[in-house]
C-alpha cells in the first residue's frame, strides 16, 4: 500500500512538472522575438538606473551603441559596443553620484561629431556635466559648466539630438511645485552651449511643469506636460502641448498659433483636461512620427473609473484624440512626495507605419501581469483595439522603461535598458545584491 502511494505521488509530481514545463514552453511560443544582451552588474537598491526620464540610458551613433549606469559603489560607468555584438567595452569613470536618491539619474547623448555628452547626480543641485575627450572615447573631461547661467538648481537633465547633429538640453530650474523649464543648445561646429530659453514654461511661483519631449526626423521639437501645484504627486493635472520648428527659439500650439513666451497656465494649449487627484502620473512618454504627428502616452484614472489606465493622446488630423487602453484591472492611488513605489511603470511609446495604418506600441511593466516587461500594441490607431504581450518571462521589480531613441529612428529596432531594481517610497532604499544590467533587443515589426 505504501509502495502504491509512493508511485502515485511520483506520477502526480511528474505530471505537475510536465504541466509547468508545458506552460513555460507555451508562454515562450507566444512571446515575440526578443533578445537579452548582458552588460554588467550595477546598483539596484532603488530605481536610479531605471527611471524613465533618462534621455538617454542607451544611445547609438553610426554603428556603435553607448550606455551609462551606476555601479554598486556609485561610480558612473560608461560603455559601448558595436550594434549586433554582445561584447561591451566598459570604463568606470572618475565620477560618482548620490545613488540614494533615485532622481539623480544619468543622461547621455552623442552629438553629430561623435562626442559623448553626459549629465548625472541632479536633484535641485549644481549642474554636473562633462563630455568625452575625443569622438568615440569613453574617457571623460573634467566637470564643466554649459553656459554658466542658471546652473545652481538643476533637476531632470535631458539631452535631445537635432537632425543636423546639434544638441538640445532641458532641465528644471527650481523645485517641485515651483520650477521653470530651461533649454540650452549645443553647436557642434563651435563646440559651445548657448541658452535658448531661460524660462520656457513658467510656473509663476505657484506650480511647475513636468514634461516629456521628443525631436522628430524633420527637426520639430515637441513638448507636452502636466502641471503640478505642490510637491504632492496627487496635485498633477491636465495635459498641455507646444512645438518648435527652429530649435527651441519660437513655439507654437498644435493649431499653428504662436505662443507668447513664457508659456503659463493661462496661455497653454490644453489638449486633455484631467483634474487633480486623478492618479495622473508625470514624466511619461512622447513620440512624433515622420510626418510630425505628436503622440503621448500616460496613465490616469477617469472620473467614472476606480482603476488608473494607460491612455494614448495623439493628433493626426484637426483634433486631438484620446484612447483609453482599458486593459488594467488593479486599483492603486498616487499621493505623497519623492520617488514613489508604484505597481505599474510609466510607459514608453513608439509608432510606425504598417502599410496605410499607424501602429502604436506602449512599453510598460505592471505587477498585475507578474511584473514582466510588456507591450500593448494597437495595429490601427483609427480603432481603439489593444493587444498585450509579455516581452520577458522574469519580473523586473521597480523597472521603468527607457530606450535608445536614435536607434529606433534609424533602424526601427527597439533597444531597452533593463535591470531588476527595487524602489521604496520617498527615497527609501532596499538592500539587495547588485543586479544584472541588460539590453533587450526587439523588432516590433517582425
Amino acid at each position: 500500500m505504501k509502495s502504491n502511494t509512493i508511485i502515485f505521488c511520483t506520477i502526480f509530481f511528474c505530471l505537475q512538472a510536465c504541466n509547468i514545463i508545458l506552460q513555460q514552453e507555451t508562454l515562450q511560443a507566444q512571446m515575440p522575438a526578443a533578445k537579452m544582451i548582458i552588460v554588467d552588474s550595477g546598483w539596484a537598491n532603488n530605481s536610479i538606473n531605471t527611471v524613465p526620464f533618462r534621455k538617454n540610458s542607451l544611445i547609438t551613433f553610426l554603428d556603435t551603441q553607448y550606455i551609462a549606469y551606476y555601479n554598486q559603489q556609485g561610480y558612473v560607468v560608461a560603455g559601448k559596443r558595436k550594434i549586433g555584438s554582445a561584447d561591451w567595452q566598459l570604463h568606470q569613470t572618475q565620477y560618482r553620484g548620490n545613488v540614494a536618491d533615485a532622481h539623480n539619474s544619468i543622461s547621455l547623448m552623442i552629438d553629430g561629431a561623435g562626442y559623448l555628452h553626459l549629465c548625472w547626480d541632479h536633484h535641485n543641485s549644481v549642474l554636473r556635466y562633462c563630455k568625452s575627450v575625443s569622438p568615440g572615447s569613453l574617457i571623460l573631461t573634467n566637470e564643466m559648466p554649459m553656459t554658466g547661467d542658471m546652473e545652481a538648481h538643476v533637476t531632470y537633465p535631458e539631452f535631445y539630438k537635432m537632425p543636423n547633429g546639434n544638441l538640445l538640453f532641458l532641465y528644471r530650474d527650481g523645485s517641485s511645485g515651483n520650477g521653470n523649464l530651461v533649454i540650452n543648445r549645443y553647436d557642434i561646429h563651435l563646440q559651445k552651449w548657448q541658452q535658448v530659453q531661460s524660462n520656457l514654461i513658467d510656473g509663476e511661483g505657484k506650480r511647475n511643469a513636468y514634461w516629456q519631449a521628443c525631436v522628430d526626423t524633420r527637426g520639430v521639437f515637441h513638448i507636452s506636460w502636466v502641471w503640478r501645484e505642490s510637491p504632492d504627486v496627487a496635485s498633477n493635472h491636465d495635459l498641455c502641448y507646444a512645438s518648435s520648428a527652429d530649435g527651441g527659439k519660437t513655439w507654437n500650439k498644435s493649431t499653428g498659433e504662436k505662443y507668447t513666451l513664457p508659456i503659463n497656465a493661462a496661455s497653454a494649449e490644453y489638449i486633455c483636461h484631467i483634474p487633480q487627484n486623478s492618479d495622473l502620473i508625470n514624466q511619461t512618454a512622447m513620440y512624433a512620427d515622420e510626418e510630425s504627428h505628436p503622440f503621448i502616452a500616460s496613465y490616469w484614472r477617469q472620473q467614472n473609473d476606480s482603476v488608473p489606465q494607460y491612455h494614448l493622446v495623439f493628433k493626426t488630423g484637426e483634433k486631438w484624440q484620446i484612447q483609453n487602453t482599458g486593459f488594467r484591472k488593479t486599483v492603486f492611488s498616487l499621493s505623497g512626495t519623492g520617488t514613489k513605489r508604484i505597481p505599474v511603470s510609466r510607459p514608453q511609446l513608439i509608432t510606425y507605419k504598417n502599410k496605410q495604418f499607424i501602429v502604436a506600441v506602449i512599453i510598460f511593466r505592471d505587477n498585475e501581469r507578474g511584473g514582466f516587461i510588456s507591450a500593448a500594441t494597437n495595429n490601427n490607431i483609427n480603432k481603439n483595439s489593444w493587444q498585450v504581450q509579455n516581452l520577458t518571462t522574469t519580473a523586473v521589480g521597480s523597472w521603468e522603461p527607457s530606450y535608445d531613441t536614435e536607434l529606433w529612428k534609424q533602424r526601427k529596432l527597439l533597444n531597452l535598458f533593463v535591470q531588476f531594481t527595487e524602489q521604496q517610497d520617498s527615497e527609501g532604499s532596499a538592500v539587495i545584491m547588485p543586479q544584472l544590467i541588460k539590453v533587450l533587443e526587439w523588432h516590433p515589426k517582425n
